[in-house]
């Protein structure tokens, strides 16, 4: 049988390039050679793509991270530059070698390489958000994951809660604010959010993950600090009321249109929230799988997981974040990640390993599930003659 050439698309342009490389890592340590013929893809910080000479071997993103710290002082470049075709065509990505164009009067050596399948393994803004799902489809190119649409709203906080909301699911309490009308008017709208949400409240860049830029305010001078720190990384911000005493509960789900949920598991973070060091740089959080609840609402969370998946025409997967107060009673939907971090010991793969998929079978199954949706779009007409 022939193996699937598939394309490992990771790292790009945003605040959680570490976390992609450690999620890239595991991705091809644990690809089936007998079935799979896998590609490092690589999109620097810079938007340029290239074909690595190796790929990722890093499992966490502190790994990453400590590393990336060494390379600063001597940054190189590896690699071939790959640009992607975006139409259909036999040749996925276009390989140059500007080498030789220094060599033989500036003509460049290009040569072609089909790709069977993307597997993005991107975080963040210019990968998880639809930009690089419109890149494919207008490749007409099989990719795992979910579309534009449900990547687009998957990472806006702002309208992925006003989705939610639409389809009667529990959200918080939650205002968004520009950040051209914070730098306009600060003290005016700190005064209306001190109204309407009362301390402490979660400030967040609306379209970011891996909790990068998010602050928790306690009082005047905190919501400064976190709506600065914000409007660093998004030019909208979403300010959230706390859930009093809030455990933290996740739920992943793998589908189509016909999804399937994980059991949940919680997040215990070593810190006051689970923010970006508790996550990938401390050794203190602690993961619980399953966790701890009711049977009656350990289903509701599977049932609100499927619910939340599909009001945003999600594919392939994604990972559900709840927040559940302590008394057990109202909770909530938080977000949806679309690609959430894809380490053998990241939640997702950790929660669908204690529902009995492991991670190999996980990758095949995300495969088959991005070819079985690409195969439904070719049934489309795009023509009335």
């Amino acid at each position: 049988m022939k193996r699937l050439r598939v394309g490992v698309l990771y790292g790009g342009r945003s605040g959680e390039h570490e976390v992609s490389l450690a999620s890239a890592a595991a991705v091809f340590a644990n690809l089936d050679r007998t079935r799979y013929e896998p590609v490092p893809i690589r999109i620097d910080k810079d938007g340029r793509w290239v074909v690595a000479d190796r790929p990722p071997t890093a499992i966490s993103a502190a790994e990453v991270i400590g590393q990336a710290r060494l390379d600063a002082a001597r940054p190189v470049r590896s690699g071939r530059e790959v640009h992607m075709v975006a139409r259909p065509s036999p040749e996925t990505i276009l390989s140059i070698d500007r080498a030789v164009a220094r060599q033989d009067e500036g003509k460049a050596l290009v040569t072609g390489l089909n790709l069977d399948l993307i597997f993005p393994v991107l975080h963040g803004p210019y990968g998880e958000d639809g930009t690089i799902q419109g890149l494919l489809e207008l490749a007409n190119v099989p990719y795992v994951g979910a579309g534009v649409l449900a990547s687009a709203v998957g990472m806006d906080k702002v309208l992925m809660k006003t989705v939610f909301a639409a389809h009667g699911l529990p959200v918080g309490t939650y205002r968004a604010v520009l950040r051209r009308e914070w730098q306009r008017s600060s003290e005016t709208v700190a005064a209306s959010l001190e109204s309407a949400l009362g301390y402490p409240m979660f400030v967040k860049p609306a379209n970011l993950g891996s909790s990068v830029g998010i602050s928790k305010a306690k009082d005047r001078s905190g919501l400064t600090n976190a709506m600065e720190l914000a409007g660093e990384f998004d030019r909208k911000i979403i300010v959230e009321q706390a859930v009093p005493d809030a455990r933290e509960i996740e739920c992943a789900v793998l589908g189509n249109d016909e999804p399937d949920a994980s059991v949940p598991g919680e997040v215990v973070p070593s810190r006051e929230f689970y923010d970006y060091e508790a996550k990938y740089v401390d050794e203190g959080s602690q993961v619980i799988i399953p966790a701890d609840l009711p049977e009656t609402v350990a289903d509701e969370v599977r049932r609100l997981s499927i619910r939340a998946f599909l009001a945003i025409d999600c594919a392939g997967m994604a990972r559900v974040d709840f927040l559940l107060p302590r008394s057990g009673a109202g909770i909530v939907v938080n977000e949806v990640n679309t690609i959430p971090g894809f380490t053998t010991i990241s939640m997702y793969s950790k929660l669908w390993a204690a529902s009995g998929v492991d991670y190999r079978t996980l990758l095949d199954r995300l495969i088959a599930l991005g070819l079985e949706r690409h195969a439904d779009k070719q049934l489309l007409r795009t023509s009335l003659t």
